[in-house]
């Protein structure tokens, strides 16, 4: 049972900022606002909700499609960028290599274990998608059906799936889908804008990689990019600065209530450069840049904490990027407890200093080390 203890700073709270003492077992117990403190406001930290990253494949040099402990070791690796929470993804593979992949979540699902991030389960990226839209995927597309989707999701729970609404019967698979609890997001997709209304008509939650594996904004022909710019509650986008040009960044914040961030984080991430595996493919990182040998981005070598520093960069508030890096993600899966500092909520803060680096991790009420 974890020991009840307090933290001193400027909260971003539920209800906005304050200022005083944070107390917590492994959950959030009372949150003490009048606490007065004499020393100056640039020594006192600032005291984040956790951050949660729903799209994650890999870091500190293992993929998640490697199966095993892989899922622990990248649980611990973005621990210490203050991810306190995730989503296991796979890439598109073999059957036996997403169910190998899989098994390997299930085991980081049931247990925390110390320094971990907690893996609320996986985000299935592939191999529903396009083969128009491939992005660093691999050529090993499949058409979904519910008996595919139900055998996996008994083997670690989907809570976000991405697929091309425009294949075979996948817009009609959606609803069912849903009924399972999980998230239908549109990616790695061809299709029209037609299609995007058409599948958020019949119940897909969100975008995958806003802007990057779709088809986009064209004024005569529009894609699945328009479909989210105009219709969208939630989307995922990667800030790496990389990924999508800081002018269609603010595009989708002004367009779309909930955007949340991600890393899509490969085995690379924490890494110095050199070559990593990215599910049956080597991706080569250079300069903090993620490739496949013919230069096309491949993922991401991004922490959340340097998402959270990008987005202050182009000119959001702390408590907006935070919004965005914890509580909508939380909200989007429809998680209560987790992403925001409340009374009851879960222990999980990220503590940083006015730089916007992290001086301290907690994890359900559990300290991470940082080194």
């Amino acid at each position: 049972m974890t020991e009840s203890r307090s933290l001193h700073g400027r909260l971003l709270t539920d209800t906005g900022w304050v200022r005083g003492d944070l107390h917590f077992d492994q959950r959030i117990t009372a949150i003490d606002a009048a606490h007065a403190d004499p020393r100056d406001d640039a020594e006192v930290p600032l005291i984040l909700p956790g951050f949660i990253d729903l799209h994650v494949h890999g870091g500190a040099g293992v993929d998640i499609m490697q199966g095993g402990t892989t899922a622990q070791t990248v649980a611990r690796a973005h621990a210490r960028h203050g991810t306190t929470a995730l989503l296991g993804t796979t890439m598109t593979a073999q059957e036996d290599d997403i169910t190998r992949a899989l098994e390997g979540l299930s085991a980081a699902i049931a247990t925390r274990e110390p320094g971990m991030a907690r893996v609320l389960g996986v985000h299935l990226e592939g191999p529903f998608i396009s083969a128009q839209r491939l992005g660093a995927q691999p050529p090993l597309v499949v058409e979904a059906t519910l008996a595919d989707v139900k055998r996996l999701h008994a083997i670690a729970p989907i809570k976000v799936l991405t697929l091309a609404p425009e294949i075979g019967q996948h817009l009609a698979l959606i609803p069912a889908l849903s009924t399972l609890g999980i998230r239908v997001q549109l990616g790695h997709s061809a299709g029209s804008y037609e299609d995007g209304v058409a599948a958020l008509n019949a119940g897909a939650a969100g975008f995958t990689h806003l802007f990057n594996g779709m088809t986009g904004v064209d004024h005569y022909h529009p894609g699945i990019a328009t479909a989210a710019l105009a219709h969208a509650q939630y989307a995922e986008l990667i800030p790496d600065l990389q990924h999508v040009h800081p002018g269609a960044i603010r595009t989708a914040l002004r367009a779309i209530p909930r955007l949340y961030c991600v890393t899509d984080a490969t085995a690379a991430t924490g890494m110095p450069d050199g070559e990593y595996a990215l599910g049956v493919q080597r991706v080569h990182k250079c300069l903090g840049c993620v490739r496949l040998s013919s230069g096309s981005l491949a993922g991401s070598a991004l922490t959340m904490d340097q998402a959270l520093r990008n987005l202050v960069s182009l000119g959001l508030d702390i408590a907006d990027a935070s919004n965005r890096l914890s509580r909508y993600p939380a909200d989007y899966l429809g998680i209560d407890d987790r992403g925001r500092i409340a009374t009851g909520a879960w222990a999980d803060l990220v503590v940083l200093d006015h730089d916007l680096r992290v001086r301290g991790v907690v994890v359900e009420g559990d300290d991470i080390a940082l080194d």
